[in-house]
Protein backbone atom coordinates (compact mmCIF):
# COMPACT_ATOMS: atom_id res chain seq x y z
CA UNK A 1 0.00 0.00 0.00
CA UNK A 2 1.29 3.36 -1.00
CA UNK A 3 2.18 5.93 1.65
CA UNK A 4 -0.37 8.37 0.25
CA UNK A 5 -3.14 5.85 0.76
CA UNK A 6 -2.04 5.18 4.34
CA UNK A 7 -2.01 8.90 5.07
CA UNK A 8 -5.52 9.26 3.60
CA UNK A 9 -6.86 6.40 5.65
CA UNK A 10 -5.25 7.79 8.75
CA UNK A 11 -6.74 11.21 8.07
CA UNK A 12 -10.20 9.70 7.63
CA UNK A 13 -9.93 7.72 10.88
CA UNK A 14 -8.69 10.79 12.72
CA UNK A 15 -11.52 12.84 11.29
CA UNK A 16 -14.09 10.27 12.38
CA UNK A 17 -12.65 10.15 15.88
CA UNK A 18 -12.61 13.92 16.04
CA UNK A 19 -16.18 14.19 14.81
CA UNK A 20 -17.42 11.54 17.24
CA UNK A 21 -15.75 13.43 20.07
CA UNK A 22 -17.61 16.61 19.24
CA UNK A 23 -20.96 14.97 18.53
CA UNK A 24 -22.97 14.94 21.78
CA UNK A 25 -26.21 13.09 22.47
CA UNK A 26 -27.73 14.40 25.71
CA UNK A 27 -29.99 11.93 27.58
CA UNK A 28 -33.44 12.90 28.84
CA UNK A 29 -33.53 14.83 32.15
CA UNK A 30 -29.83 15.75 31.74
CA UNK A 31 -28.10 19.04 30.90
CA UNK A 32 -24.59 19.61 29.55
CA UNK A 33 -22.80 22.90 30.22
CA UNK A 34 -20.65 23.89 27.22
CA UNK A 35 -17.73 26.29 27.51
CA UNK A 36 -15.99 27.92 24.56
CA UNK A 37 -12.40 28.83 25.21
CA UNK A 38 -13.04 28.55 28.95
CA UNK A 39 -16.15 30.75 28.97
CA UNK A 40 -19.77 29.65 29.34
CA UNK A 41 -21.30 29.19 25.91
CA UNK A 42 -24.61 27.32 26.20
CA UNK A 43 -26.59 24.63 27.96
CA UNK A 44 -27.32 21.51 25.94
CA UNK A 45 -30.65 19.90 26.67
CA UNK A 46 -31.83 16.38 25.71
CA UNK A 47 -31.15 15.55 22.06
CA UNK A 48 -28.43 15.56 19.35
CA UNK A 49 -25.79 18.32 19.33
CA UNK A 50 -22.54 19.08 17.43
CA UNK A 51 -19.76 21.10 19.03
CA UNK A 52 -17.06 23.12 17.33
CA UNK A 53 -13.85 21.12 17.47
CA UNK A 54 -11.03 22.52 19.55
CA UNK A 55 -13.19 25.43 20.74
CA UNK A 56 -16.14 23.92 22.59
CA UNK A 57 -15.89 21.70 25.63
CA UNK A 58 -18.50 20.01 27.89
CA UNK A 59 -17.46 21.16 31.33
CA UNK A 60 -20.44 19.97 33.49
CA UNK A 61 -23.00 17.24 33.21
CA UNK A 62 -25.95 17.79 35.54
CA UNK A 63 -28.96 15.60 36.30
CA UNK A 64 -32.31 17.36 36.26
CA UNK A 65 -34.03 14.56 38.17
CA UNK A 66 -35.16 14.92 41.78
CA UNK A 67 -32.40 13.61 44.02
CA UNK A 68 -32.68 12.18 47.52
CA UNK A 69 -29.80 13.14 49.80
CA UNK A 70 -29.16 11.28 53.03
CA UNK A 71 -28.57 13.86 55.77
CA UNK A 72 -26.22 12.14 58.26
CA UNK A 73 -27.14 11.79 61.90
CA UNK A 74 -26.08 14.70 64.11
CA UNK A 75 -26.30 15.65 67.77
CA UNK A 76 -28.80 18.39 68.58
CA UNK A 77 -29.45 19.92 72.00
CA UNK A 78 -33.07 20.65 72.88
CA UNK A 79 -34.36 23.64 74.79
CA UNK A 80 -34.31 21.64 78.03
CA UNK A 81 -30.63 20.66 77.43
CA UNK A 82 -31.19 17.07 76.24
CA UNK A 83 -28.92 15.72 73.50
CA UNK A 84 -30.71 13.86 70.72
CA UNK A 85 -29.50 12.22 67.51
CA UNK A 86 -31.42 13.45 64.45
CA UNK A 87 -31.12 12.42 60.80
CA UNK A 88 -33.28 12.79 57.70
CA UNK A 89 -33.62 12.80 53.92
CA UNK A 90 -33.51 15.90 51.73
CA UNK A 91 -35.13 15.93 48.27
CA UNK A 92 -33.75 18.50 45.82
CA UNK A 93 -33.85 19.16 42.07
CA UNK A 94 -31.73 21.27 39.71
CA UNK A 95 -33.94 23.83 37.96
CA UNK A 96 -31.20 26.08 36.50
CA UNK A 97 -28.17 24.09 35.28
CA UNK A 98 -26.05 27.23 34.68
CA UNK A 99 -26.48 28.43 38.31
CA UNK A 100 -25.90 24.91 39.62
CA UNK A 101 -22.63 24.73 37.68
CA UNK A 102 -21.27 28.18 38.49
CA UNK A 103 -23.20 29.28 41.58
CA UNK A 104 -21.42 26.93 44.01
CA UNK A 105 -18.71 24.34 43.84
CA UNK A 106 -20.83 21.43 45.22
CA UNK A 107 -24.53 22.17 45.69
CA UNK A 108 -25.22 18.68 47.11
CA UNK A 109 -22.74 19.08 49.95
CA UNK A 110 -23.89 22.63 50.63
CA UNK A 111 -27.57 21.61 50.81
CA UNK A 112 -26.78 18.88 53.34
CA UNK A 113 -24.81 21.30 55.51
CA UNK A 114 -27.59 23.88 55.54
CA UNK A 115 -30.12 21.17 56.42
CA UNK A 116 -28.01 20.08 59.38
CA UNK A 117 -27.41 23.56 60.74
CA UNK A 118 -31.10 24.46 60.35
CA UNK A 119 -32.08 21.25 62.13
CA UNK A 120 -29.83 22.09 65.08
CA UNK A 121 -31.34 25.56 65.28
CA UNK A 122 -34.95 24.35 65.16
CA UNK A 123 -34.46 21.53 67.66
CA UNK A 124 -32.79 23.99 70.04
CA UNK A 125 -36.07 25.93 70.21
CA UNK A 126 -38.14 22.89 71.27
CA UNK A 127 -38.30 20.82 74.41
CA UNK A 128 -37.66 17.09 74.14
CA UNK A 129 -41.31 16.03 74.31
CA UNK A 130 -42.27 18.45 71.57
CA UNK A 131 -39.55 17.33 69.18
CA UNK A 132 -41.49 14.10 68.62
CA UNK A 133 -44.73 16.00 68.06
CA UNK A 134 -43.35 18.76 65.84
CA UNK A 135 -41.89 16.69 63.00
CA UNK A 136 -44.00 18.53 60.44
CA UNK A 137 -42.80 21.87 61.81
CA UNK A 138 -39.17 20.72 61.61
CA UNK A 139 -39.62 19.48 58.04
CA UNK A 140 -41.26 22.71 56.90
CA UNK A 141 -38.59 24.86 58.60
CA UNK A 142 -35.71 23.00 56.97
CA UNK A 143 -37.34 23.09 53.53
CA UNK A 144 -37.86 26.84 53.82
CA UNK A 145 -34.29 27.51 54.99
CA UNK A 146 -32.54 25.29 52.42
CA UNK A 147 -34.78 26.43 49.57
CA UNK A 148 -34.02 30.09 50.32
CA UNK A 149 -30.28 29.47 50.58
CA UNK A 150 -30.11 27.32 47.44
CA UNK A 151 -32.02 29.70 45.18
CA UNK A 152 -28.79 31.32 43.84
CA UNK A 153 -27.50 27.82 43.06
CA UNK A 154 -30.38 27.00 40.72
CA UNK A 155 -31.60 24.26 43.09
CA UNK A 156 -35.18 23.71 44.28
CA UNK A 157 -35.85 21.88 47.55
CA UNK A 158 -38.91 19.65 47.21
CA UNK A 159 -39.23 18.37 50.78
CA UNK A 160 -37.40 17.15 53.86
CA UNK A 161 -38.31 14.19 56.07
CA UNK A 162 -36.98 13.55 59.57
CA UNK A 163 -36.12 9.86 59.82
CA UNK A 164 -35.11 9.36 63.43
CA UNK A 165 -35.02 11.33 66.67
CA UNK A 166 -33.04 9.26 69.16
CA UNK A 167 -32.64 10.50 72.76
CA UNK A 168 -30.00 9.09 75.16
CA UNK A 169 -30.65 5.70 76.73
CA UNK A 170 -31.22 7.20 80.18
CA UNK A 171 -33.87 9.53 78.79
CA UNK A 172 -35.48 6.64 76.92
CA UNK A 173 -35.67 4.64 80.16
CA UNK A 174 -37.24 7.61 81.97
CA UNK A 175 -39.72 8.11 79.14
CA UNK A 176 -40.69 4.43 79.23
CA UNK A 177 -41.28 4.65 83.00
CA UNK A 178 -43.37 7.77 82.49
CA UNK A 179 -45.41 6.11 79.77
CA UNK A 180 -45.88 3.01 81.92
CA UNK A 181 -47.05 5.15 84.86
CA UNK A 182 -49.40 7.06 82.58
CA UNK A 183 -50.88 3.82 81.21
CA UNK A 184 -51.37 2.46 84.75
CA UNK A 185 -52.99 5.74 85.77
CA UNK A 186 -55.39 5.58 82.83
CA UNK A 187 -56.17 1.95 83.66
CA UNK A 188 -56.98 2.82 87.30
CA UNK A 189 -59.13 5.75 86.22
CA UNK A 190 -60.97 3.59 83.72
CA UNK A 191 -61.49 0.87 86.33
CA UNK A 192 -62.81 3.36 88.92
CA UNK A 193 -65.10 4.94 86.34
CA UNK A 194 -66.43 1.50 85.45
CA UNK A 195 -67.00 0.62 89.13
CA UNK A 196 -68.72 3.97 89.67
CA UNK A 197 -70.99 3.45 86.70
CA UNK A 198 -71.76 -0.10 87.83
CA UNK A 199 -72.79 1.15 91.29
CA UNK A 200 -74.93 3.85 89.73
CA UNK A 201 -76.56 1.29 87.45
CA UNK A 202 -77.21 -1.08 90.36
CA UNK A 203 -78.69 1.76 92.44
CA UNK A 204 -80.90 2.83 89.56
CA UNK A 205 -81.95 -0.76 88.98
CA UNK A 206 -82.77 -1.20 92.68
CA UNK A 207 -84.79 2.00 92.71
CA UNK A 208 -86.80 1.01 89.65
CA UNK A 209 -87.28 -2.49 91.02
CA UNK A 210 -88.56 -1.11 94.36
CA UNK A 211 -90.91 1.27 92.55
CA UNK A 212 -92.18 -1.50 90.32
CA UNK A 213 -92.62 -3.83 93.30
CA UNK A 214 -94.52 -1.20 95.31
CA UNK A 215 -96.71 -0.39 92.33
CA UNK A 216 -97.37 -4.07 91.84
CA UNK A 217 -98.25 -4.51 95.52
CA UNK A 218 -100.53 -1.48 95.37
CA UNK A 219 -102.27 -2.80 92.29
CA UNK A 220 -102.59 -6.20 93.95
CA UNK A 221 -104.27 -4.70 97.01
CA UNK A 222 -106.55 -2.58 94.82
CA UNK A 223 -107.51 -5.68 92.86
CA UNK A 224 -108.09 -7.67 96.05
CA UNK A 225 -110.22 -4.87 97.53
CA UNK A 226 -112.22 -4.64 94.33
CA UNK A 227 -112.63 -8.41 94.36
CA UNK A 228 -113.85 -8.46 97.97
CA UNK A 229 -116.20 -5.54 97.31
CA UNK A 230 -117.57 -7.31 94.28
CA UNK A 231 -117.93 -10.51 96.31
CA UNK A 232 -119.77 -8.73 99.15
CA UNK A 233 -121.96 -6.95 96.64
CA UNK A 234 -122.78 -10.20 94.85
CA UNK A 235 -123.59 -11.98 98.16
CA UNK A 236 -125.78 -9.07 99.26
CA UNK A 237 -127.59 -9.02 95.94
CA UNK A 238 -128.06 -12.79 96.03
CA UNK A 239 -129.29 -12.66 99.65
CA UNK A 240 -131.71 -9.85 98.85
CA UNK A 241 -132.98 -11.74 95.82
CA UNK A 242 -133.39 -14.88 97.92
CA UNK A 243 -135.28 -12.99 100.62
CA UNK A 244 -137.55 -11.44 98.02
CA UNK A 245 -138.20 -14.84 96.48
CA UNK A 246 -138.97 -16.33 99.89
CA UNK A 247 -141.27 -13.46 100.74
CA UNK A 248 -143.03 -13.80 97.42
CA UNK A 249 -143.45 -17.53 97.94
CA UNK A 250 -144.87 -17.06 101.46
CA UNK A 251 -147.51 -14.64 100.19
CA UNK A 252 -148.78 -17.11 97.66
CA UNK A 253 -151.49 -19.74 98.41
CA UNK A 254 -150.13 -22.49 100.60
CA UNK A 255 -147.00 -20.51 101.40
CA UNK A 256 -147.54 -20.45 105.16
CA UNK A 257 -148.20 -24.19 105.23
CA UNK A 258 -144.98 -24.80 103.36
CA UNK A 259 -143.07 -22.62 105.82
CA UNK A 260 -144.58 -24.46 108.74
CA UNK A 261 -143.60 -27.79 107.26
CA UNK A 262 -140.06 -26.57 106.51
CA UNK A 263 -139.58 -25.26 110.04
CA UNK A 264 -140.75 -28.52 111.50
CA UNK A 265 -138.35 -30.48 109.29
CA UNK A 266 -135.41 -28.30 110.23
CA UNK A 267 -136.30 -28.54 113.92
CA UNK A 268 -136.43 -32.29 113.86
CA UNK A 269 -133.22 -32.58 111.77
CA UNK A 270 -131.22 -30.39 114.13
CA UNK A 271 -132.28 -32.39 117.16
CA UNK A 272 -131.44 -35.55 115.29
CA UNK A 273 -127.92 -34.28 114.61
CA UNK A 274 -127.52 -33.25 118.23
CA UNK A 275 -128.54 -36.71 119.39
CA UNK A 276 -126.06 -38.42 117.04
CA UNK A 277 -123.12 -36.19 118.08
CA UNK A 278 -123.53 -36.16 121.89
CA UNK A 279 -124.42 -38.61 124.62
CA UNK A 280 -125.97 -35.84 126.70
CA UNK A 281 -128.86 -33.83 125.35
CA UNK A 282 -131.22 -31.29 126.89
CA UNK A 283 -134.74 -31.66 125.52
CA UNK A 284 -137.17 -28.77 125.75
CA UNK A 285 -140.24 -29.35 127.93
CA UNK A 286 -142.60 -28.93 125.02
CA UNK A 287 -140.58 -31.10 122.60
CA UNK A 288 -143.60 -33.29 122.03
CA UNK A 289 -145.73 -30.36 121.08
CA UNK A 290 -144.45 -29.78 117.58
CA UNK A 291 -147.53 -27.82 116.68
CA UNK A 292 -146.70 -25.18 119.26
CA UNK A 293 -143.19 -24.81 117.81
CA UNK A 294 -144.57 -24.40 114.32
CA UNK A 295 -147.07 -21.87 115.59
CA UNK A 296 -144.27 -19.87 117.20
CA UNK A 297 -142.21 -19.84 113.95
CA UNK A 298 -145.28 -18.86 111.96
CA UNK A 299 -145.98 -15.96 114.25
CA UNK A 300 -142.40 -14.74 113.82
CA UNK A 301 -142.71 -14.90 110.03
CA UNK A 302 -146.03 -13.00 110.13
CA UNK A 303 -144.49 -10.27 112.30
CA UNK A 304 -141.54 -10.02 109.94
CA UNK A 305 -143.90 -9.81 106.98
CA UNK A 306 -145.78 -6.93 108.61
Amino acid sequence: MEPTTLILIGAIVFGLILISKYIKIVPQKTAFIVERLGKYQTTLEAGFHILIPFLDKVSYKLSLKEQALDVPSQTCITRDNISVEVDGILYIQVVDPKKAAYGIDNYLFASIQIAQTTMRSLVGKLELDRTFEERETLNAGIVEAVDKASEPWGVKVARYEVKNIIPPQSIKDAMEKQMRAEREKRALIAESEGDKQAKINRAEGGKFAAIAESEGEMQKRINEAKGKASEIEAVAIATANGIREIASAINKDGGISAVNLRVAEQYINEFGKLASQSNTMIIPSNMADISSIIATATSVIKKTEK
